[in-house]
Order: C-alpha cells, then sequence, then structure tokens
C-alpha cells in the first residue's frame, strides 16, 4: 500500500490532545505520514501541556505534497477564526480538490474560509448559530461528508472520524 501524506493543523496553544493522538494514531495505522502544521513557533501545547513540533508552517503548506488536510479542534483553534494564513491553505485544498477535515472547533475554519456555504456540516454544538451564521446547514449527526469536506462533532467523534476519512483516502 503506498504511504498517503496528510496535513494536520494544530493551533500553537490548546489544541485538543484527544483529538490529535486519536485521529493521529488511527492514521499511522492505515499507512499515512503524518506532517504538522502550525504557526508556533516552537513547540505547539496541547491543552493538558502535550507539546508538539510542527514539521511545516502556515507559509510553506503547499497542498500538491499531501491527499487532506485535517484540522484538529480544542480552545486554541478558535483564535484562528479569522487567520488569514490558514484560510488561504483551506482555499487551496479546496480548490484542489483534496480531502479537507475538522473536529470539533475546528469547523469553524471551513466555515470562515467561506466553502461550507450552503453545505452540510458539523461542529461541538456550542459553535451551531456561528456555523449557520456563515452560510452552513448545521446537522446534529457524529460525521458529515459533503463533498470533499469532512466534520465531526466532538472528541468522542475522533476514532470514527480518522476512520472516516482513511476510507477515502
Amino acid at each position: 500500500m503506498a504511504q498517503k501524506s496528510i496535513l494536520l493543523i494544530l493551533s500553537a496553544k490548546d489544541f485538543n490532545e484527544e483529538e490529535y493522538l486519536t485521529v493521529r494514531n488511527v492514521l499511522y495505522k492505515h499507512g499515512c505520514l503524518i506532517f504538522i502544521a502550525s504557526d508556533a513557533s516552537g513547540l505547539c501545547t496541547g491543552s493538558s501541556g502535550l507539546k508538539v513540533k510542527a514539521d511545516v508552517s502556515f507559509y510553506n503548506a503547499n497542498p500538491a505534497n499531501f491527499e487532506a488536510l485535517i484540522i484538529i479542534g480544542g480552545s486554541g483553534i478558535r483564535n484562528y477564526a479569522s487567520n488569514e494564513s490558514l484560510r488561504k491553505i483551506v482555499g487551496k485544498f479546496y480548490n484542489s480538490g483534496k480531502i479537507l477535515a475538522a473536529i470539533c472547533a475546528a469547523p469553524l475554519i471551513l466555515a470562515n474560509a467561506g466553502i461550507l456555504k450552503r453545505a452540510e456540516a458539523t461542529c461541538y454544538f456550542e459553535y451551531k448559530s456561528e456555523m449557520e451564521k456563515s452560510g452552513c446547514i448545521y446537522s446534529a449527526k457524529e460525521i458529515v461528508k459533503s463533498g470533499s469536506i469532512i466534520t465531526a462533532q466532538n472528541p468522542a467523534n475522533a476514532k470514527d472520524f480518522a476512520e472516516f476519512i482513511a476510507a477515502f483516502l
């Protein structure tokens, strides 16, 4: 089986460690190569203190090198809702037809990038109204696929979310 390269976005601070570790481990088991992208100048720090070194900066992320882009949630990702660099990366992946996936609070990044207009998606329930304001059709399902976009509600869905992504690679 050929290895697939996946770009995993982590916020510099307060990413959800459970989502990160679960998604990473499931995709490794499916033979994927995982590359971490962030704007962190040093290490990314999870909500409980886990440190992860980024392999790629937002500025050097090229969709041609990856099969999919996955954005991990957590309270820190909310700070990226209007991050122009991250919006550009999301737009490039979307325009190249690559898989875009986001879990928990991270679907807000996709919504704010304008790619969820009139698309069905899910996220952590607390952000439902923000998603709908962006033109998204909110779904209460745990995992939603709309075209090349896959979204999931919360850390409890991380394993199924990763398995769902792997099935489409």
